[in-house]
């Protein structure tokens, strides 16, 4: 019973495509088919009921994503009292149009996109639906495990979407978290580093205060900058995540360590390293995304540009902001394809959360290149 309840409590499918041009013309498209076949095609029974049918039942596709429980029992409703009005009558076989074969779409959407509830009720209407549809063309057992096997399919294509999306979906979430996780260690050797000079400005203020006032001044006016550099630094930290594990002792890698990614020797491609002047004032987690997003950035054209034989990373102040640039002159690549990598999505989770943009895509002519921009300060 655990199970049962989980299942009927489980929500839609996160992230559902909205309504585009495709529906429409997949709509006008059916609709005309049906008109065309209601029409033309010789001996059909009760041709102005299937006419209408065919063409209005098409509409409610549009919304077959938003709304897919609603929309089964929209088009699957009619079709049923129409085959047991059939039944009934004893017509034989039971009348249709050849077009409607496009309440196929309704399992898969039902099974890809709704919620718990939602499937558990519109299966019991699609499966009333088969029934009466199979008693009233009164098939064999061929026919109807053939019938039966081509309703269940789409339904089965949908549950394998949802679940493949979801694992994705869960991986880049896992994804999104060790960024932020490393992002948070990284603030703390910050603030650690921040606390500690204030910890020891204050103890030599307060040794010197009786005999020099002015240095012990000067020391409070260097625990008040650290202090605001610290608050910060902090800030950050709301929008980071822990996961518990001891933070890493070892200094981070900063905007002074982009040299270290240069490559001049050992083959193609080369990697080339430039940052402006005028760079002091970055925070040190800016300059830590900088670097980080620098490295994933030149290790993906070393493993994955066709034929390059030059990396570039940019680093260049833009008013209150800092651009990274990297480019490769590898191959072509055509925009578009696919999923974007775990890889970008942990930079782009990264520049997110400095209030930052990141883009990646085909460079202009050749190659790819990666474009973060991230405010100087990490204040929010």
């Amino acid at each position: 019973m655990t199970a049962v309840r989980a299942f009927w409590a489980q929500p839609r499918a996160p992230h559902a495509p909205v309504r585009v041009w495709r529906d429409r013309v997949l709509v006008a498209v059916l609709v005309s088919t049906a008109l065309g076949e209601g029409l033309l095609r010789p001996g059909l029974a009760w041709r102005p009921v299937l006419l209408v049918l065919g063409m209005v039942l098409a509409v409610p596709l549009l919304w077959r994503r938003s709304h897919p429980l609603a929309v089964v029992a929209a088009v699957f409703g009619p079709l049923i009292v129409l085959d047991v009005v059939a039944l009934a009558m004893g017509v034989h076989p039971a009348p249709g149009l050849y077009t409607s074969v496009y309440v196929l779409l309704l399992p898969y959407a039902l099974l890809r996109w709704g919620s718990g509830r939602e499937i558990a009720l519109g299966t019991g209407v699609v499966v009333v639906a088969v029934v009466v549809a199979l008693a009233g063309t009164r098939s064999g057992a061929t026919d109807t495990v053939a019938g039966a096997v081509v309703t269940t399919l789409p339904a089965v294509i949908g549950i394998a979407a949802r679940l493949r999306s979801g694992a994705r979906l869960r991986e880049l979430d896992q994804v999104r978290s060790r960024e932020r996780v490393q992002l948070a260690r990284e603030l703390h050797d910050t603030v650690a580093h921040h606390v500690s000079a204030m910890v020891v400005r204050a103890q030599a203020g307060r040794v010197v205060a009786a005999t020099d006032p002015a240095a012990a001044l000067a020391a409070l006016q260097v625990i008040e900058a650290e202090g605001s550099r610290t608050l910060t630094e902090m800030r950050q930290l709301v929008a980071a995540l822990r996961d518990g594990d001891d933070p890493e002792l070892a200094p981070g890698r900063g905007l002074g360590d982009l040299e270290r990614l240069a490559r001049r020797d050992g083959g193609p491609p080369t990697v080339d390293v430039q940052v402006s002047a005028g760079l002091d004032d970055l925070g040190p987690t800016v300059g830590a995304a900088i670097y980080r997003i620098a490295q994933e950035s030149v290790t993906n054209a070393l493993r994955h540009a066709r034929r390059a034989t030059r990396v570039s990373v940019r680093v260049a102040g833009e008013g209150s902001s800092v651009r990274l640039s990297i480019e490769d002159d590898g191959e072509a690549v055509a925009a578009g394809r696919g999923q974007p990598g775990f890889g970008i999505v942990g930079m782009t989770e990264r520049a997110g959360l400095l209030g930052g943009t990141l883009a990646a895509g085909p460079a202009p002519g050749r190659g790819w290149m990666v474009t973060a921009l991230l405010p100087r300060s990490t204040a929010r």
